[in-house]
């Protein structure tokens, strides 16, 4: 079994190197910084950490005025909270004037399990998705999680990072190097493509596995970047394979499933099926519960296979 390892966790040791090496870079937090591991921020660095209380709007317009003053602002708390509570403030105060504020999310998704409907944020790549400028990065496991918060610290720009709340086996090895703005082939296939982001990674990696048992070859895409999304290999996966699926861990609506929807109508249309949310909201429960319960499991991704497979010419 590959290792398990908190994307958490990365991301505070990584903050903390870029500490070292930055003194520009600061980091803000909500109250949570245990959880969303800024905490290892602040205990190195106490005078370059603000802990703005349970009050993310404030959190965002106080990254947005470190940014304009040349700082370059780290701003976490869970992704039901931001983008979802401080929308506005991220809209006005980062996106349309282009700060260079990178906002990293921990809690995606439903696998946060029991703290229920709440704090299960399964809109948020929607709505970050829909400001002009902000660059989406979904990672895979923790190797790609601290080259991706590196990434967003060396460009400039907003940036949103969601990161999940449970440990995630490695899909990566050391040897990993994040491209930003490109997809990764974690397998090579020619009957089905599937895409994925997030913990869908792994699941996508042990359904292809499966299926080719089956005698169904997949080619599994990485699509880490969700914005902007790599447009030329999702053209050339429609191409060469003649079907897609997309896997994540978030509504059907406005997610992976319809930014991959678009590409491929806009350039080369072929069958797709989408394991995703659908249109409700989740209940309370372990986490593997609820990915089973909500359809988002390496099986569900091997019928939607088996059913695209099904829909494609020849």
């Amino acid at each position: 079994m590959p290792q398990e390892v908190s994307l958490r966790e990365a991301y505070g040791q990584t903050l903390v190197e870029l500490g070292r090496e930055n003194p520009d870079i600061v980091v803000l937090d909500a109250d949570l910084s245990r959880s969303t591991m800024t905490c290892f921020f602040a205990r190195e660095f106490p005078h370059r950490f603000f802990d703005c209380g349970i009050a993310e709007q404030n959190m965002a317009s106080i990254a947005a005025g470190l940014a304009a003053s040349g700082k370059i602002p780290f701003a976490s708390t869970f992704a039901v909270f931001a983008p979802g509570r401080c929308f506005d403030q991220i809209r006005m105060s980062i996106a349309q004037p282009g700060r260079n504020v990178k906002l990293v999310a921990t809690h995606g998704g439903v696998s946060v399990g029991e703290d229920g409907t709440s704090h299960q944020s399964i809109e948020d790549l929607s709505l970050i998705g829909s400001l002009p400028g902000f660059t989406v990065i979904v990672p895979a496991d923790a190797i790609e999680t601290a080259q991706a918060v590196r990434a967003a610290a060396a460009s400039y720009g907003p940036f949103y990072i969601r990161l999940c709340r449970p440990k995630l086996p490695l899909v990566y090895n050391q040897d990993y190097r994040f491209n930003l703005g490109k997809a990764v082939t974690m397998k090579p296939g020619k009957k089905v493509t599937i895409i994925a982001i997030g913990i869908m990674v792994a699941s996508a990696i042990e359904a292809a596995d499966n299926l080719k048992r089956e005698g169904i070859d997949c080619c599994v895409l990485n699509m880490s970047t969700l914005k902007p999304i790599d447009e030329t290999v999702i053209i050339k996966a429609a191409a060469e394979t003649g079907a897609i699926i997309t896997a994540e861990e978030h509504l059907e609506h406005g997610g992976l499933g319809s930014i991959v929807a678009r590409v491929v109508a806009r350039h080369h249309p072929v069958p797709m099926e989408m394991v995703a949310i659908k249109d409700t909201y989740a209940k309370s429960g372990k986490p593997a519960e609820l990915l089973q319960r909500y359809g988002l499991t390496a099986k569900d991704i091997e019928q939607a296979v088996r059913k695209v497979t099904k829909g494609k010419k020849g």
